[in-house]
């Protein structure tokens, strides 16, 4: 009851190409979910198809004026536009509007504002925030004043925004600065990381395709997952011991969508870096979604900018209970189909990944002398041991072990090794 009391009432507005109207209404759905999660009641929903966008309204003025009309008729709290809004067409529509007025990009990063939990999320999302807010406060003076809180204003606020400009730029600076240092400290866990050969796994997809429910059934750990956009913001890794007898690091990650502000993916490149260091991706897709082509489009757009397209990719087709069978979705892909709530699919799937991560194994036969105790602890302690004999003084051990660690061996040992196959 207090929830529903508490939530904002809203307008939505698409706009796009009458070609395109599949999309533009999927995109608006996709918007009601943003406003759902943003604790917003949907009350009213406006879609204008036209082929270009006017550069001073977005839509037309006299759809404009029918939405003011609308929101003073609803007494609703907020429009939220279906696309990013230049600086002007905020200004001309704010004029007109008798109440907030904001776009995607805003509803995202209010959303952030509201799930980021640890000290560097929020300082990411704040950056994200003063960057797309700097451009777009001159001339605000009123509009600025009749915001009052909530839904887009999540995070820094206004108030200062408001008055001083410079404050801003050297607040973002400052944040710049933090941020510089957060990723000093983690370039320095991943350091021993690696040093210390910890396999990592990173778990990517659209929101909401169940990355957060996976890591808890895998790992059992009690990571947010809730059936809601963006349920998790900020990066969580558990171990995961694999069949072989293997522990990886297993991270969650924050889920992409589409129109996905740049200046989060620029604010979150340091967290979303942990993708880049991963031995494996595990690209989660919601096999249910009737517009999982897209989604793995989009999640596949998001990796190739931050560098990430490279890397190897496991397609976890998630939520198999939920359809009668699965579709065609990524013929010759590696992929897997599973229920995260199927004790069966898990195991299949954890075998999946040891396959996938042994894939590039190099086979070996090491001669180990009796007195090199450490060698052999460093061929138990990375590799798979599949023989032990003893010859004369030395000890004969077959291993196998993933290409990366193997080329990191000593090269002192490297000598000791035959290669058998790879």
């Amino acid at each position: 009851m207090g929830e529903v009391e508490s939530r904002e009432k809203a307008i939505l507005v698409g706009c796009g190409s009458k070609r395109d109207e599949w999309e533009v209404r999927s995109s608006l759905e996709e918007l009601s979910r943003l406003a759902d999660t943003a604790r917003a009641e949907v009350v009213a929903t406006f879609v204008q198809f036209r082929d270009k966008v006017d550069p001073a309204w977005f839509i037309g003025r006299g759809k404009a004026e029918e939405i003011a009309r609308e929101a003073e008729e609803q007494t609703v709290d907020l429009v939220v536009f279906d696309r990013e809004l230049t600086p002007a067409q905020l200004h001309n529509l704010e004029r007109l509007i008798p109440c907030k007025v904001i776009d995607r990009t805003q509803l995202i990063l209010d959303i952030f504002a509201m799930r980021a939990r640890t000290k560097e999320g929020r300082l990411q999302v704040e950056l994200a925030q003063l960057q797309y807010l700097l451009p777009r406060l001159s001339g605000r003076g009123r509009e600025l004043s009749r915001l009052g809180g909530g839904i887009g204003t999540r995070g820094p606020g206004e108030t200062q925004l408001e008055t001083d400009r410079r404050h801003i730029r050297r607040r973002i600076r400052d944040i710049r600065r933090e941020l510089e240092q957060v990723k000093k400290h983690r370039a320095l866990h991943q350091s021993r990381r690696r040093k210390n050969e910890i396999l990592q796994v990173a778990l990517v997809g659209y929101t909401n395709a169940g990355k957060s429910t996976l890591l808890n059934r895998l790992t059992a750990s009690d990571v947010l997952a809730e059936d809601r956009l963006f349920a998790t913001l900020d990066p969580t890794s558990r171990a995961l011991p694999l069949p072989s007898g293997e522990t990886v690091l297993l991270t969650d990650t924050v889920g992409f969508i589409r129109h996905l502000p740049h200046q989060l993916v620029a604010a979150f490149h340091s967290t979303l870096e942990q993708v880049k260091e991963a031995d494996l991706l595990l690209h989660v897709v919601d096999m249910s979604h009737p517009e999982a082509q897209e989604q793995i489009e989009v999640v596949e757009s998001v990796l190739e900018e931050l560098g990430a397209s490279h890397l190897p990719v496991l397609l976890v087709f998630n939520k198999a209970d939920r359809v009668a069978e699965a579709p065609l979705l990524a013929p010759g892909r590696d992929t897997i189909a599973i229920s995260a709530f199927s004790d069966r699919d898990l195991e299949h799937l954890v075998r999946a990944i040891d396959a996938r991560l042994y894939e590039t194994a190099v086979i070996g036969r090491a001669e180990i002398p009796a007195e090199k105790g450490d060698w052999l602890a460093l061929l138990h302690s990375r590799a798979q041991v599949q023989e032990t004999e003893m010859d004369g003084s030395c000890l004969s051990i077959t291993f196998r072990m993933p290409k990366r660690r193997f080329d990191r061996l000593p090269p002192d040992l490297l000598s000791q090794i035959q290669i058998l196959s790879m």
